[in-house]
């Protein structure tokens, strides 16, 4: 196996910003002047469709323009293979990575980008407290307190209403961004992205969703049943969210795509379901094992 170094191209992804300005070139030549682009021009030539009002619609938050950053950011990496974990390393089809997800989002770019027919995540949820993560995003609450001006130097309060709630939307909010703009970048002309999601951003993830991948590409947000808890407060929430989105909506219904057909083998797998579950009393670690073999002996 070849030894990499840092300047080999193989320990680096692609360079996103690059990418775009080369896209941009190709569009607008006249905006860019000796490799720089020139938004004069470009507002010029783009007419009304530039929006210029300070006010604007969206949703905004401290570190956002960050997180767009991050996800422009090249890593130094590689995905290293792993044959002695593997099964059937010759002949799998199949990848499993393990790694930071946002490294290696990035990693994936060179290989897949725009080649991906499904992405599903399942983010960590926000529950209302602090949670850590690579991205060496998390504030502390003086920090925060601080750094949106809510605060001085010393502690005291700048503002009348301190809105400590706010660094945990801030948060989940900044490690998301980042890497749904990468999804995207992954995703085929007639791919689509399944979030799943609760209550607490659920709005949120509405409008990042909206600006990443375009509001009219937004397809619905689906509930599914969980299992509810006896502990509520007020209400036994017995549902999560699952919200999709395509790459281009339009372009699944010049082709007239119907995602609600019958696939074949769904009834067959639904009835080993219903049946694994009786004979088990609903055991679920179980049920996914005996539906892994069933599955598999096909």
């Amino acid at each position: 196996m070849k030894i990499l170094t840092a300047q080999d191209p193989e320990t680096k992804s692609p360079d996103i910003m690059a990418s775009n300005i080369e896209q941009l070139k190709a569009l607008f030549p006249e905006a860019l002047t000796e490799g720089k682009l020139d938004f004069d021009v470009l507002r010029q030539i783009l007419g009304g469709a530039l929006e210029e009002r300070e006010e604007k619609y969206g949703l905004n938050w401290h570190g956002k323009r960050r997180a767009r950053q991050l996800a422009l950011t090249p890593s130094t990496g590689t995905l290293r293979p792993c044959p002695e974990d593997s099964v059937d390393w010759d002949t799998t089809r199949n990848l499993m990575i393990e790694g930071d997800n946002l490294e290696v989002l990035k990693l994936l770019q060179k290989s897949y980008s725009g080649k991906v027919k499904v992405i599903y995540i399942d983010p960590p949820y926000n529950t209302g407290s602090d949670f850590v993560y690579p991205d060496n995003f998390q504030d502390n609450i003086k920090n925060y307190l601080e750094l949106t001006g809510q605060v001085d130097g010393t502690g005291n309060k700048l503002s009348s209403n301190t809105e400590a709630s706010g660094r945990f939307h801030t948060d989940w909010l900044n490690m998301m961004y980042p890497r749904l703009k990468l999804a995207r970048n992954l995703l085929r002309n007639d791919g689509a992205i399944l979030i799943s999601i609760d209550d607490t951003e659920l709005p949120n993830i509405r409008r990042i969703g909206d600006e990443i991948f375009g509001e009219e590409n937004f397809v619905a947000v689906l509930v599914w049943d969980r299992n509810r808890k006896n502990d509520a407060k007020y209400f036994s929430v017995g549902h999560e969210y699952m919200v999709v989105y395509f790459k281009n909506e339009s372009l699944l219904a010049e082709r007239q795509v119907v995602l609600r057909g019958q696939k074949e083998g769904v009834e067959e797998v639904r009835a080993e379901f219903d049946r694994l579950k009786a004979a088990t009393g609903s055991d679920w670690h179980a049920v996914r094992n005996g539906l892994m073999e069933f599955c598999l002996s096909d």
